[in-house]
């Protein structure tokens, strides 16, 4: 396993671009975390500027939060130039399961895109892996009873490395599954939390590369932040929270993100 600490400082030194297509709920909040995990976040979904931009790139977050069929297009057009350039692409299939839109559009995105990370809460993972699982609006109610063995399968499914975040996390290639038990429970009170994980893993793959560990120190990054974020018992609610977990991301340190690390 690489340490976390490595993958970390490689973020912050190369400063990758990461192109995001995502939700207008939440395109701030993950520019300004993809920012302070060391990234460079670019926000742009007009079919005739993806493409050059995505060349630019060093990943493409594909995020369905707010659909409409321009931007699905543009995810699509976008998708197809970051595969012909081998731009790793990261889909976050949000409220996938709660509508057949949405559960129609991952799917087709994952038939005419070359996918490198699927990113998702337990729920959307567990029915893009077939295995049941219950969204309501897009937040997961209920999930596969060993949401281990929907990750595996969809990884094995799709050739991904598939995560699925909740209050465990589970990244699998397929092959080697591992669990990450970092977090604070304040992190289901903001919106957009999951988002702006999808984002940091996007910092973390351009910057060193798609695989289990890269993806897993991405979403450890963030959670091991929101710890210490409520550490000096100065969170009072999800307002606190939100600006804390933006100053703890930025001020991580190596040492301590290893310290605190928690994955088997």
């Amino acid at each position: 396993m690489i340490p976390l600490s490595e993958m970390m400082s490689k973020v912050r030194g190369k400063c990758p671009l990461v192109h995001f297509i995502t939700n207008y709920v939440t395109v701030n909040d993950c520019a300004n975390m993809c920012i302070c995990c060391g990234g460079s976040p670019v926000m742009t979904d007009a079919a005739k500027d993806v493409e050059p931009m995505v060349g630019l790139a060093s990943a493409l977050v594909l995020n369905i939060g707010t659909l409409n069929d321009r931007t699905i297009e543009s995810m699509l057009i976008a998708g197809k130039e970051a595969n012909r350039r081998d731009v790793p692409v990261i889909l976050d299939p949000v409220g996938v399961g709660a509508t057949p839109y949405r559960t129609e559009t991952a799917e087709r995105i994952l038939k005419e895109v070359k996918v490198s990370v699927i990113k998702g809460n337990h729920g959307e993972i567990s029915v893009l892996a077939g295995l049941g699982g219950e969204v309501r609006g897009v937040d997961s109610v209920s999930g596969a009873e060993d949401i281990a063995v929907a990750v595996k399968s969809l990884a094995q499914q799709t050739g991904t490395i598939v995560a699925a975040t909740g209050p465990v996390d589970y990244v699998s290639d397929g092959k080697t599954t591992v669990v990450l038990k970092n977090g604070s429970k304040f992190m289901a009170t903001v919106s957009g939390t999951g988002c702006m994980v999808s984002g940091v893993v996007g910092a973390y793959v351009g910057a060193n590369g798609v695989s289990v560990d890269s993806v897993a120190a991405g979403i450890s990054a963030v959670n091991i932040a929101s710890e210490i974020a409520v550490s000096d018992g100065k969170v009072f609610g999800p307002g606190s929270f939100r600006t804390k977990l933006f100053d703890a991301v930025y001020n991580l340190k190596g040492e301590d993100a290893d310290r605190l690390l928690r994955r088997e």
